[in-house]
């Protein structure tokens, strides 16, 4: 697992072999909402990055 600097994570769950970019924010700031995107989902207010996934740098969550 490699985080970029200047990375926030709150409240999710990141799998094996997954790399999160430079000036990432993680914190599912929509309480509730479910989304299935590319590179991450949402459950019960829960992010999920799973196995072999990239979140490019600057992405909010």
């Amino acid at each position: 697992m490699e985080i970029g600097a200047n990375s926030t994570i709150t409240g999710a769950i990141i799998d094996k072999n997954a790399r999160i970019g430079e000036r990432v924010r993680i914190t599912n700031k929509e309480q509730g909402v479910e989304a299935d995107e590319t590179n991450y989902y949402i459950r019960d207010g829960i992010v999920v990055v799973p196995k072999d996934a990239v979140i490019p740098s600057g992405t909010v969550v």
